[in-house]
């Protein structure tokens, strides 16, 4: 059967998050979910902030008090799904940290974490990143695939909710594609530095909102540097040191302020 005779409503999808459905009944939301790729997006996120909770909750140190664990574990069942309680569980999450010690180890800064863990797991839209520089340098070697230099930021932003970052003057892009990812469209700009040499800047709306500064991390012979501004994430990928592609990152960042 396709479809199921009883729709899949909002409280499902919330019960799916929280483990509470029956087999029968999360298999016909996991097909619901496969039909619909918005809410999928949102479904995931739901999730990963549950396990970020669950995370936390377990490994806190054993002196933590008990009503903060219950707290938080209250929490996680009764938060709803919308736009602003999907930020409160992110704030929630930082609180449960805090009450647990966590952040206040001197390896850690406010509200993030050190670069050695910040590097060590990347989100999961850099290795679309990645994917993407490398098919932008398979079109650059195709006669039959011209380079599109020139773009509309505005017809960018307008398609695909994305906004480019302001480019240094001395960086000269060499084409602009619309690139399918497992968070919908993304923008794949390249760009050739002197510095850096080949570069793809890389944007993603991630499916929820975030404030994140510029990280590194190493990706086999490449490097990227990424971060997030309101709900559009952005990764520099290139053959360069993942301190200078950070650095560049945090020449691009203050341009949306």
């Amino acid at each position: 059967m396709d479809h199921p005779l009883d729709p899949i409503t909002e409280a499902d999808l919330q019960a799916y998050v929280e483990d509470q459905l029956p087999v029968a009944r999360r298999i016909e939301v996991e097909t619901h979910l496969c039909r619909s790729p918005d809410e999928a997006v949102r479904v995931m996120a739901d999730l990963r902030v549950r396990d970020e909770l669950r995370l936390a909750l377990a490994e806190a140190p054993r002196a933590a008090r008990v009503a903060t664990t219950e707290a938080a574990r209250r929490l996680e069942r009764g938060l709803g799904r919308d736009r602003l309680v999907r930020q409160l569980r992110r704030i929630a999450a930082v609180a449960v940290l805090i009450a647990a010690g966590w952040l206040a180890h001197a390896e850690f800064g406010a509200f993030g974490v050190s670069p050695v863990v910040a590097s060590a797991v990347p989100p999961a839209y850099v290795a679309d990143a990645v994917r993407a520089h490398g098919t932008a340098h398979v079109r650059a070697a195709m006669a039959s695939q011209p380079e599109v230099p020139r773009f509309d930021r505005a017809e960018l932003r307008a398609a695909t909710a994305i906004d480019l970052p302001a480019l240094p003057q001395e960086w000269s892009v060499t084409d602009v594609q619309v690139f399918p990812s497992a968070f919908g469209p993304s923008v794949e700009v390249a760009i050739r530095t002197e510095a850096l040499g080949p570069v793809s800047l890389f944007a993603v709306r991630p499916g929820g909102f975030d404030v994140v500064s510029a990280s590194a991390v190493r990706e086999g012979d490449l490097a990227a540097a990424y971060w997030q501004v309101g709900e559009v994430a952005y990764a520099l990928v290139a053959a360069a040191e993942p301190e200078a592609l950070r650095a560049a990152a945090g020449r691009l960042a203050p341009s949306f302020y």
